[in-house]
């Protein structure tokens, strides 16, 4: 952990290239998250999912929502890369969607997504060589994205979300 409350795991550097080892590793942290976000969550009452994980941070309601709403978009776009030459993907404003009402409903709505998505994402990984890991989309803000990276990227956001709820509830003793 590194002290830094946005950022408990280190960021994630998008100028590394990913080693063909760490894959499997990757693939498990995909497979693995819906799992992991459980036990974070798992009996904190109303006002702890509404406390945020750091000062003007999201709430861990919002965190749990918005793992979804990531990894939708990134489902969509691992299909798009491999489905289409070298794709245009769309980004969201995360910030805006982390507003919306539905980030306010009961957390299950959204652990339930979680389950079937990761299921079905981390199935699509597995099955992937080396040829289709390399295969790309263009992200408007982050520019070329190289599947193989994607799936360190999402890898490491699930492991990020993750400790921010843990390191929450570590410091808040609960």
């Amino acid at each position: 952990m590194t002290g830094d409350l946005r950022y408990p795991i280190g960021t994630f550097d998008y100028s590394v290239v990913p080693r063909p080892e760490q894959r499997q590793t990757a693939i498990a942290a995909i497979a693995d998250l819906p799992r992991h976000i459980r036990a974070a969550v798992d009996g904190l009452t109303d006002r702890q999912l509404d406390t945020p994980y750091r000062p003007g941070g999201w709430t861990v309601r919002q965190v749990v929502h918005h793992l979804v709403d990531s990894h939708i978009n990134g489902f969509i776009r691992t299909k798009f890369g491999l489905t289409e030459d070298a794709p245009t993907i769309k980004p969201y404003d995360e910030k805006t969607w982390a507003q919306l009402p539905d980030v306010r409903m009961p957390i299950d709505v959204s652990l339930v997504i979680l389950d079937g998505l990761h299921a079905r994402w981390a199935q699509i990984w597995r099955a992937l060589d080396d040829a289709q890991l390399s295969r790309v989309f263009h992200h408007p803000e982050i520019g070329i994205v190289a599947l193989d990276k994607q799936l360190q990227g999402y890898a490491w956001h699930s492991r990020h979300h993750v400790a921010h709820i843990t390191e929450l509830r570590r410091r808040e003793g609960w």
